[in-house]
């Protein structure tokens, strides 16, 4: 992956904290091209008690961001949703060496061909640092991606990485990659999980829809994603909206 330019616009300004709720902001940065595709990336700091930051799918670190991160507390977690989301941790972990990285399935090997590696695993059943004030929960089920989600109690706010993905059409400047979007099934307002990890499910619907019962029982009002346009209001409407097409009982 390497930032660049494309034809998807980013969320300016980025590398900047952007409130969400007390304690929990958002910071947006630039794209990245996976598979060719180029994607929009988000971070979400979680600050938790005793000022220790939990970062989830770090962006780039620039000076100005460090500076403004510092402000808000000690990074203590860096944290790898799915073995996609791991790029920047290592840029993070060399400002903050006393931070653990935190490796969600698949991305200790990931992480390896970087010259770097994680310090612990995120489980669900595990008591986490952070159990106190967020829920963590293990989504399985695909043959391809498992991602690990969190719930952030106070600002009721559920993080997710890749398992929705929400392009707002006005920002994909390129129509034949806006056409392969929509196709996909990842185009503002009705932004999902990407038709091919939706096809990586198939025939494991029941796990995935127990972790979907367990997130909308923690009844989300906002709901950040990594890649599009995040949820302000409406999260648990806006879940079900979004995995209308797991199929229970499969």
């Amino acid at each position: 992956m390497k930032a660049t330019h494309s034809a998807v616009g980013v969320y300016e300004p980025l590398q900047t904290l952007k409130p969400v709720d007390d304690n929990i902001w958002v910071v947006d940065g630039p794209l990245i091209h996976f598979k060719s595709v180029p994607f929009p990336t988000r971070t979400t700091i979680v600050r938790l008690q005793g000022d220790d930051l939990f970062v989830h799918s770090p962006v780039e670190l620039t000076p100005d961001l460090k500076r403004a991160v510092d402000e808000l507390g000690e990074v203590k977690h860096l944290v790898s949703p799915n073995r996609i989301h791991y790029w920047w941790i290592g840029q993070w972990a060399e400002h903050y060496p006393d931070a653990k990285k935190w490796a969600s399935p698949g991305a200790r090997a990931a992480a390896q061909k970087c010259g770097w590696g994680f310090d612990a695993d995120l489980d669900s059943a595990q008591a986490t640092p952070w159990h106190a004030e967020m829920e963590q929960l293990l989504v399985t089920g695909s043959r391809v991606l498992e991602e690990v989600v969190f719930f952030h109690r106070s600002s009721r706010t559920l993080i997710l990485a890749d398992l929705i993905e929400n392009f707002e059409p006005q920002k994909v400047h390129s129509k034949p990659l806006k056409f392969l979007m929509k196709l996909a099934g990842i185009l503002d307002p009705d932004g999902k999980l990407p038709i091919d990890l939706r096809l990586s499910y198939r025939g494991r619907h029941l796990a995935l829809n127990s972790a979907i019962e367990t997130m909308l029982a923690w009844q989300p009002e906002r709901l950040v994603v990594s890649h599009g346009r995040w949820y302000r209001s409406n999260a648990t409407e806006e879940l079900k909206r979004a995995f209308r097409w797991v199929k229970v009982g499969e």
